[in-house]
């Protein structure tokens, strides 16, 4: 391999090397050992002349420079050797962000990434995008294994910057996922059911769910139903429609694929017919009647 090293690891961050790295190797007064060395599958390179495998996934450019040094003197090839390590190319922090943004990317962090940078990258949020963001990135466990942890971002606080903790310093290795707005399915007696999409600014209430749907039929019940999905399946949870329209109740949060169904009183709806038959046909008769008097 040539002793040439590009130009671009100049103008990288320092940063902790990891696997599948491109490392540029100098070591002084040794153009055998000067070269590029790509971190391999282990996150160990190896270099001409030396008999065993160097370690630097983990380690920070200098801490490969004291290992190569050491191994250097220990197998007695140099006996004060000079090595300068850089990163000329990074391939071990991915950060992925998907989902409802305008477009998808997949990039390199070099140094320290924001959230708002990594999803300007991605051209920005769509326009159904849901109300979160999800943050998936190693976390250590109480164990100390490296677990995955999952963050819920607030879209609606982190474009506003009114918290500043909220646009996470990203390092590599993170996936963000914005979902798609949840959406709530109004059924039952109300004058125009349908689908409401949750905005990203807010949550969908009850009596929102109920403006939105122009309010109840006049055989609508006081009381209703969401049908909401659980691990264990789909669970009914009753709604006091009654209490909560008189204000003698707290409103209700609907959430993502919820179905808020209003039954209707079926004795009522079958009286009114009956009532309307009844004017219909005494509309008729006396009709009728009037006609044969004639």
């Amino acid at each position: 391999m040539g002793t040439s090293l590009p130009d671009e690891n100049t103008n990288l961050p320092v940063q902790k090397v990891g696997v599948d790295d491109l490392l540029g190797i100098s070591v002084y007064d040794a153009p055998e050992l000067t070269r590029s060395v790509r971190v391999d599958t282990q996150g160990m390179i190896r270099l001409p002349l030396l008999k065993h495998q160097v370690k630097a996934a983990g380690l920070l450019p200098s801490e490969v420079e004291a290992a190569l040094v050491g191994v250097l003197k220990n197998e007695d090839i140099l006996v004060n050797p000079i090595v300068t390590v850089s990163v000329i190319q990074y391939r071990s922090r991915p950060i992925n962000v998907a989902g409802e943004v305008k477009e998808p990317v997949t990039f390199q962090a070099s140094g320290t990434v924001t959230l708002l940078a990594a999803l300007a990258r991605a051209g920005g949020i769509s326009e159904s995008a849901g109300p979160e963001i999800l943050v998936t990135r190693s976390g250590a466990s109480r164990e100390g294994r490296q677990d995955q942890v999952t963050e819920h971002i607030p879209v609606r606080q982190l474009i506003a910057g009114d918290n500043p903790k909220l646009n996470l310093r990203l390092e590599g290795g993170e996936d963000i996922r914005v979902p798609e707005a949840g959406l709530v399915y109004v059924v039952g007696s109300f004058h125009k059911p349908g689908v409401f999409k949750i905005q990203q600014d807010s949550a969908l209430s009850v009596m929102e769910a109920l403006a939105l749907a122009e309010g109840l039929t006049p055989f609508a019940m006081k009381s209703a139903y969401i049908f909401r999905q659980s691990g264990s399946g789909r669970k009914e949870i009753p709604v006091q429609l009654n209490k909560i329209m008189e204000r003698k109740a707290p409103d209700v949060s609907l959430q993502g694929n919820d179905i808020f169904y209003v039954p209707d009183n079926k004795s009522r709806r079958r009286l009114a017919s009956a009532l309307d038959k009844a004017v219909m046909l005494s509309g008729s008769l006396g009709a009728a009647v009037i006609y044969s008097a004639r």
